[in-house]
Order: structure tokens, then C-alpha cells, then sequence
């Protein structure tokens, strides 16, 4: 998705006769092809040779018995990115597991980190690993391919998989460990301090709190009405149970609009947390254009950063649906009519258009 909103042509390859549950497929073309098939190898080989960049889901060595490995797809287009994305990588005794997002952050350490005090550790739905670790570390390892290729004249083999990659997006946790000195839960980031975390307002909804530098902690107490000497030094961790139960009742008595209001003038790091049907409306995101509505009425992200001269344009239509472009795509790909009537004729490939039926 976020190599089609910055300007890619992405074909999606489905399955013949099977349904997408891909919601994030903007911007993405759908053809339709039985890989299981001598025709349907030939095809996706055709198509490879002429473009970019392959994106492949599956355990290693499945590519390899299709006959469609990086090894045969490079012979074919030396150019070629073939990216590899997968949860436990192309080596190693981990490797034909299955797995999701929870056990590939469970192996990369980062999930252990991701608790409150005397808590199991939480996954934070399947973002670090899917997401981050997974296709946005594939995305920027398909721009520095295309990118070395432009020196190089080659394309290369990338082993993007998700244990390493939310590993590497989360670096942070390994590297600062002066700011996790404690067990997690317990340091000043991860919920034990009273001035970084979340809180119950009056009306059952939540205001977020990062007053981590003191004059924005002075602020944060000023604008709650609280003396700091009651709850001694800010950085001392033995006093933060204290500090957080009173900070905590003294939010509960205000409604989150009551909270944003009595924070509006003040440089206290509290900001409400907004449920994801309220973005739109914000007066900071509505102003930027941080947000658009879909077909369906849902408000969904506009794509970040911002170029200044060539900005990504998220396709808005309807979702493609499996096998609708089939036809349109091979005929770009230089197929004949005739081909392509003959690979729908032996079920290699589907092409769910009105144009398939004439």
C-alpha cells in the first residue's frame, strides 16, 4: 500500500476462485493465477521479467518448488528486487514454523518489554511485527534496492522477516537500557512514572501525559491544581506510586473536554485520547488534511511524510476486486488475446471481469 500511494503500480496475485481479506489494498490491481500450474508459472515468469520488483509471503522454499525462486527469476530479469518477506527468515531452525505478529515479537525480545508491573506482557495488536518489523522494513528495503540498482545495474535478494525487523524498528529498547533500568513495568516510560502514561477522565474516556522534562511536569501540576512538594523529587521512582494515585483522582474529576480545555494554554505534554472516530474532527487534523473518508465512511490516514513536489496520491476508488484486472494487466505484459484465452481455457488464470464472460 504505501509503495502504491507513492506512485508504484502494484499487481496483487491471488489465488484462482479464492476471496481477499486485504483492506489495505489501495491503490493495488488483482490478477488471478493458479501457481500450481505449468501455464500459471509461465505467466507470473513472464510478468517477473518485466517488472521491478517481486514480493513473495511464503516459507522458504516454496518459490523453489513452483519453479519461480529468485535464482530462476533473476536468470530471467537480472533487475529484478525479489523481495522475501516472511516471520522467521530464510535460515536458521525457525525458519517453516508458523507464526504471527505475537510470536515473532515474542522472539525478537520486544514483547517482553511490553507489560505493566506484575502484568503479563501485552501485544499491541499486531503493529510491531506485521506492520513496522514486516512491510514498512520490506518497503524501505525495496527503495534501497531500486536505489543501489541505479549504481549497480542489479537487482538482489531481500530477506525481510518479522522477528528481525521489529527487532530493528524497536532498537530503542535494547540500546537505551540507562532508561530501562528496572523491571518492565516499572521504568519511567513504561507506565510506572506518573507523568508519562494514560488516565481515566469523568466521563470514561482517556487523556494521555508525557510531561517528562520538568517545566512540562511544573505545567502539568500547575494546571491539575497540585502542589509538586507533596510528591517530592520528579525523578525519584520511590515516590511515583504517590504522585500517580493523586494525579490519577484529580483527572477523574474532570470530563476530557473539561481536561483538553484546562490544558489549551498550558505547555504540559496532555493531549485526549481520541478514538479513531474522532481524527477526523480534530481541529489540528482536520486542518492538515491528516485524514480522509473512504467510500464506506471510514476515516482512514493519509499517507506520510509529505513530499513537497511529489506527493503520494492514496487511490480512494473501490477495492480490486480477485481477478478483476487480470486481462487488462497481461495484455500491458504483451500477452496476446489469444494467450489469454487459451490460460483461462486451462484454468492457469481467472480474470473476473465482465471481459472474461464475453
Amino acid at each position: 500500500m504505501v509503495l502504491a500511494d507513492f506512485g508504484a503500480s502494484v499487481i496483487r496475485v491471488d489465488k484462482l476462485g479464492s476471496f481477499s481479506m486485504d483492506t489495505m489494498c489501495r491503490g493495488k490491481r488483482s490478477i488471478s493465477i493458479d501457481l500450481k500450474r505449468k501455464g500459471g508459472q509461465t505467466t507470473l515468469r513472464r510478468l517477473s521479467s518485466k517488472s521491478d520488483v517481486l514480493i513473495e509471503p511464503f516459507r522458504p522454499g516454496v518459490m523453489e518448488k513452483l519453479g519461480l525462486g529468485p535464482d530462476a527469476l533473476l536468470k530471467d530479469n537480472p533487475r529484478l528486487v525479489y523481495v522475501r518477506l516472511s516471520g522467521f527468515g530464510q535460515t536458521g531452525p525457525y525458519r517453516m514454523k508458523a507464526g504471527h505478529d505475537i510470536n515473532y515479537i515474542a522472539t525478537s525480545g520486544v514483547l517482553s518489554m511490553l507489560r505493566r508491573k506484575g502484568q503479563n506482557p501485552t501485544a499491541p495488536v499486531n503493529l510491531v511485527a506485521d506492520f513496522a518489523g514486516g512491510g514498512l522494513v520490506a518497503a524501505f528495503g525495496v527503495l534501497s534496492a531500486l536505489y543501489e540498482r541505479e549504481k549497480s545495474g542489479k537487482g538482489q535478494v531481500i530477506d525481510a522477516n518479522m522477528v528481525e525487523g521489529s527487532a530493528y524498528v524497536s532498537s530503542f529498547l535494547f540500546t537505551q537500557r540507562n532508561l530501562f533500568p528496572n523491571p518492565p513495568g516499572e521504568n519511567m516510560l513504561d507506565t510506572a512514572a506518573p507523568f508519562y502514561d494514560t488516565f481515566r477522565t469523568k466521563d470514561d474516556k482517556f487523556v494521555s501525559v508525557g510531561a517528562i522534562e520538568s517545566k512540562f511536569y511544573l505545567d502539568f501540576l500547575k494546571g491539575l491544581q497540585l502542589d509538586p512538594d507533596k510528591f517530592g523529587a520528579q525523578l525519584d521512582n520511590d515516590n511515583w506510586p504517590k504522585a500517580k494515585q493523586a494525579i490519577a483522582a484529580k483527572i477523574s474529576q474532570f470530563t476530557r473536554a473539561e481536561l483538553t480545555e484546562m490544558f489549551k494554554g498550558l505547555d504540559a505534554c496532555v493531549m485526549p485520547v481520541l478514538e479513531r472516530d474522532e481524527v477526523a474532527e480534530d481541529p489540528h487534523n482536520r486542518e492538515r488534511g491528516s485524514f480522509f473518508t473512504d467510500d464506506e465512511g471510514m476515516h482512514i490516514p493519509n499517507p506520510a511524510p509529505r513530499l513537497s513536489r511529489t506527493p503520494a496520491k492514496p487511490h480512494k476508488g473501490p477495492k480490486p476486486q480477485v481477478g478483476e484486472s487480470t486481462f487488462n494487466v497481461l495484455r500491458e505484459y504483451g500477452f496476446t488475446n489469444q494467450e489469454i484465452t487459451e490460460l483461462i481455457a486451462e484454468k492457469s488464470i481467472m480474470d473476473s471481469s465482465a471481459r472474461s464472460r464475453l
